[in-house]
């Protein structure tokens, strides 16, 4: 059930862009344990002019970069498992988009089961309901 929103420097390339959502999927599936059918992601794109870090956009510093969000149900992972999740996600956009900025981030959210859903139910009415 999670909700995956990223951002990538750079313009749509549908192919890069499959790839990029196509790994962001499997990891959640094969890491953080979450089904497919309701794995929903959003993806954005923001020219390289328009992304700054350290104050300098990156069109100047000849690098991509991206931010992940995930959102997911409080208590429903480990540390462990959301550490090598950012690990992984990182390592598999580096290797899709290639000259990674390293402040390009990673974000678990860890929302609590009464204050997130989805369908009109949250996740604690689906846990005791199940």
């Amino acid at each position: 059930m999670p909700h995956i929103v990223i951002h990538l420097s750079g313009h749509p390339d549908a192919a890069r862009d499959r790839r990029v959502v196509d790994a962001a999927a499997g990891l959640t599936q094969s890491v953080l344990g979450k089904k497919l059918p309701v794995i929903a992601i959003t993806l954005q794109h923001i020219p390289h002019d328009l992304w700054f870090i350290g104050g300098r956009p990156l069109s100047e510093q000849g690098r991509n970069a991206f931010h992940l969000d995930i959102s997911v149900t409080d208590e429903t992972n480990t540390k462990a498992e959301k550490a090598r999740f950012i690990k992984d996600v990182y390592a598999a956009f580096q290797d899709i988009l290639g000259e990674l900025h390293e402040c390009s981030y990673v974000h678990v959210i860890d929302a609590r089961a009464a204050a997130y859903g989805y369908g009109g139910a949250t996740q604690e009415y689906r846990h005791q309901h199940g």
